[in-house]
């Protein structure tokens, strides 16, 4: 379980947001929108402590992730598994030792092993055959898909989704949400989803977060949503040109 206390972050004199407060329960999907510049990346990297608040806290499972050790924190973040916007792939090394990059640092594993975990990530996935080829070779839904087989390699307990659908056409964004649900279904997987595509929403997503004026703006199921006279969440889901 997530649980995000009293958040509170700033660069400067610039503040991103205060007191931002909502839990993520085991196994839910979970979206977080809001208009660009809202901070939602910037919450996203607060979750495995790649950034620290002003104030407030997280809980990982009843612990605070801003108080651990170097130790503790390292373990912790192996919970997590994170798809970048980008990929944040390495264009120098094959799709298979991208996916493989993570059992190579963090796991004793032998090649053998590591051969068979790759293959059925990569499967998973839909790219079985995809594994000798240079990722700077794929497109951008391949890429995707391989960031995504990166990040359930060391099988997290939570997995991080930026932007997933991001400069996708319709059908490939279709088939990452699919991947979305199905990572979800079968690893049993916690999932924070920061997107601005509110047919995504609707479709992966049981929690929405809605981030606006420096602030949790709105908290609730997509039902309520649906149903939601909220004048800022109402204007956001206007402007994105997508009926509920």
């Amino acid at each position: 379980m997530i649980e995000v206390r009293n958040l509170k972050k700033s660069f400067g004199d610039n503040l991103v947001w205060e007191d931002v407060s909502f839990d993520i329960e085991d196994g839910e999907t979970t979206a977080i929108i809001g208009k660009s510049g809202s901070g939602k990346s910037v919450l996203l990297k607060h979750m495995n402590a790649l950034l620290y608040p002003d104030s407030g806290s997280i809980l990982i499972d009843g612990d605070c992730l801003f108080e651990l050790s170097y130790s503790e924190l390292r373990k912790t973040r192996q919970l997590f598994g994170i798809l970048f916007q980008g990929g944040a792939l390495f264009d120098s090394i094959s799709t298979f030792e991208n996916i493989a990059f993570p059992l190579r640092y963090f796991t004793d594993m032998g090649e053998e092993e590591i051969q068979e975990t790759v293959n059925d990530a990569l499967k998973m996935v839909n790219l079985e055959s995809a594994g000798n080829k240079s990722t700077s070779a794929l497109s951008g839904g391949m890429r995707k898909r391989v960031g995504l087989a990166r990040a359930i390699i060391l099988k997290p307990r939570y997995l991080l989704y930026d932007e997933p659908t991001s400069g996708l056409d319709p059908q490939t964004s279709d088939e990452i949400n699919d991947l979305i649900l199905e990572m979800a279904d079968t690893l049993d997987i916690t999932s924070v989803v920061i997107t601005h595509d509110m047919h995504s929403v609707l479709r992966i997503a049981e929690k929405v977060v809605f981030i606006d004026g420096q602030k949790l703006s709105w908290f609730g199921s997509v039902e309520e949503m649906k149903k939601s006279d909220h004048p800022p969440l109402v204007d956001f889901i206007t402007a994105s040109e997508y009926q509920i």
